[in-house]
């Protein structure tokens, strides 16, 4: 279930929400008690690691190690 991010604007305090996608835009009243909250921009945390690009096989690369220097 995806957690949405909330700010009171009475309070300042922020909470977070675990709630359905169809609830995400529903009111949150905060942990206080006050209604007058606002949704925040939530950033996206990816865990797990990358791929790494292959490696060149053969000569290295740039003039030096492609042959252009004399």
């Amino acid at each position: 279930m995806p957690r949405y991010d909330y700010r009171c604007r009475a309070c300042g305090s922020t909470f977070e929400l675990n709630r359905p996608m169809a609830e995400a835009n529903a009111p949150a009243a905060c942990p206080a008690g006050h209604d007058d909250t606002v949704k925040l921009l939530s950033t996206v945390a990816m865990t797990g690691r990358a791929a790494a690009a292959p490696r060149p096989s053969g000569g290295g690369g740039g003039c030096c190690g492609g042959g252009c220097c004399g």
